[in-house]
């Protein structure tokens, strides 16, 4: 059977982190990444592994604490489209995979973002790795968006939560998408103006996610209910990757037994 992947990472912050436990899953099952795409807190952990450092990055994120993450958030007292700059996360993740171009990467890579200024989405191949992911990961409101021309890019995950259809497959590479916004239920405790906001928010990711996964189907898509964690659970990372790990295992049996 051809165990040669292309894999896409899909957007849902904290839970994100699933991604590098399902790469750890296909890579002990004795499958082949070749290609690899990603949004949001997808596009750094695709960006991580296609420069050959998820283990560093790993070992990272196991680290990563609330205080930590509170020394990242550069707040942007000044700015009246963002609460965060942006600029010191980027500079935190490149201690740990510095930047290259994306064309230098050691399998192809692709990251998605979405220009508020076109209505449309933009796709990274090439240049700076650590700018594409800037970009992808400028969750509207909270991160400031990125300039780039005449484009405004903010969070990917607002038009392609998965985008399946801009990873480089190969004829005979297997579609694998591990998807971390699955359909799920969750009480309404907020129904106020944040709460409603943030349910939105959920609903058009959920249904985003459908839509692409109709355009273009997975041959394998193994799916983390979205209220499984909180955007902002990067203090349970070694229980998140886990739970990725066994996840994305689950979907490949069942692909392998059918």
């Amino acid at each position: 059977m051809n165990k040669n992947v292309a894999l896409v990472l899909g957007s849902g912050g904290a839970r994100g982190l699933a991604h590098i436990g399902a790469i750890e899953a296909l890579e002990e099952r004795g499958y082949t990444i070749t290609s690899i795409a990603g949004c949001s807190m997808g596009s750094i952990i695709a960006g991580m592994y296609a420069a050959g450092q998820l283990k560093e990055a790993k070992e990272w994120f196991l680290r990563v604490d609330k205080q930590l993450i509170l020394r990242m958030l550069d707040i942007n007292l000044l700015s009246s489209n963002s609460l965060v700059k942006g600029k010191r996360i980027i500079k935190e993740l490149e201690k740990v995979v510095p930047d290259r171009p994306m064309e230098e990467l050691d399998i192809p890579c692709a990251i998605v973002a979405s220009d508020m200024s076109h209505t449309e989405e933009v796709v990274f191949r090439t240049g700076s790795l650590f700018q594409a992911v800037r970009a992808s990961i400028s969750i509207p409101l909270f991160f400031e968006p990125v300039k780039m021309g005449d484009k405004l890019l903010i969070d990917g995950g607002i038009l392609n939560p998965l985008p399946l259809h801009i990873v480089r497959r190969m004829a005979g590479d297997i579609l694998v998408a591990m998807d971390i916004s699955g359909k799920d239920s969750k009480p309404m405790d907020r129904a106020n103006f944040i709460g409603i906001l943030d349910r939105m928010s959920d609903m058009q990711i959920q249904r985003n996610t459908i839509l692409e996964c109709q355009l273009t189907p997975p041959d394998v898509h193994a799916v983390m209910r979205q209220y499984a964690y909180n955007t902002f659970d990067f203090d349970k990372a070694e229980e998140i990757i886990a739970e990725g790990k066994q996840i994305m295992s689950d979907a490949l049996e069942n692909y392998e037994g059918s």
